[in-house]
């Protein structure tokens, strides 16, 4: 299995990524509980060969972007940082949709991470109503030099083909596991197009994934049910490219293994008959 996918001429991207919303504290809202474990989590991913690392102001708020700068800058010059906007934080750490500043969203990336532009942003949307404006906002801003690509996040089908009718889209990020699939149809037309797939979750986040027949394959394959559930991932498409998040570095390095993992076709059936 090739272990990165080039979806640009400079975004070339590690298969297994890191998702970095784990590293604020509880619900991604304030300060983590030992943040040095957090650097340590950061650095020992860099030197696992991770490339693409997932976050975005909102998380903490400010947290993780400020931990990576501290970890990580000056970054290595194959990293490739992918944030997120079109949302703030509420003080009692509320999730609350916001693109009416996403200039402001992305300057304030810009600081905390200490970059001059962002390798890429995704514009994060909430529900069904319009999408245009705001992507056309960052649009003008990737023409400016802040951005370089661009991407969305909790989109449907029909938003992504919106959005492309403006400007390029190189990733999708939506909610995708072995158990939670309604975008398998999604998943197979941006493979089509070159586009990647980002599953946010890819573990089950707030409710770890849980089944007998995972179990069962993965001892057949010698892997934790993590990893099994993975390789289900990177086996599914050849532009999934999944964020698994943790504050642990045992964690971290049996997601990253995870790559080496290769499930055999009767295996990939009997996960494929999971689907919720």
């Amino acid at each position: 299995m090739n272990n990165t996918v080039t979806l640009a001429e400079d975004l070339t991207l590690s298969r297994i990524g890191f998702g970095a919303m784990q590293l604020a504290g509880p619900n991604a809202f304030g300060p983590p509980r030992d943040r040095a474990a957090a650097v340590r989590v950061l650095r020992e991913a860099v030197d696992l060969g991770v490339t693409h690392l997932d976050t975005s102001d909102y998380y903490g708020p400010f947290v993780t972007n400020e931990i990576i700068k501290e970890a990580l800058h000056p970054y290595p010059s194959d990293l490739r940082i992918v944030t997120k906007v079109g949302f703030r934080r509420g003080p009692d750490g509320s999730w609350d949709p916001a693109v009416d500043d996403l200039r402001a969203q992305v300057e304030s990336n810009l600081e905390h991470l200490g970059l001059d532009a962002l390798d890429a942003v995704n514009l994060r949307v909430e529900g069904p109503g319009a999408l245009a404006r705001p992507f056309a906002e960052l649009a003008a801003l990737r023409e400016q030099g802040l951005i370089r690509h661009l991407g969305l996040s909790n989109v449907t089908a029909e938003q992504v083909d919106e959005a492309r009718a403006l400007a390029p889209v190189v990733f999708v990020q939506n909610m995708y596991n072995l158990v939670l699939r309604a975008d398998d149809s999604l998943v197979d037309d941006l493979a089509a197009a070159g586009i990647g797939y980002v599953p946010f979750f890819p573990l089950g986040g707030w409710s770890p994934l849980q089944s007998t027949v995972l179990d069962e394959v993965a001892a057949s394959v010698g892997a934790t049910p993590q990893q099994t559930a993975l390789a289900w991932l990177l086996q599914r498409s050849p532009t999934m490219l999944p964020i698994p998040g943790t504050s642990s570095v045992a964690h971290l390095r049996e997601n990253v293994a995870a790559a080496d993992v290769s499930l055999p076709p009767a295996a990939v059936d009997r996960l494929d008959a999971l689907a919720g």
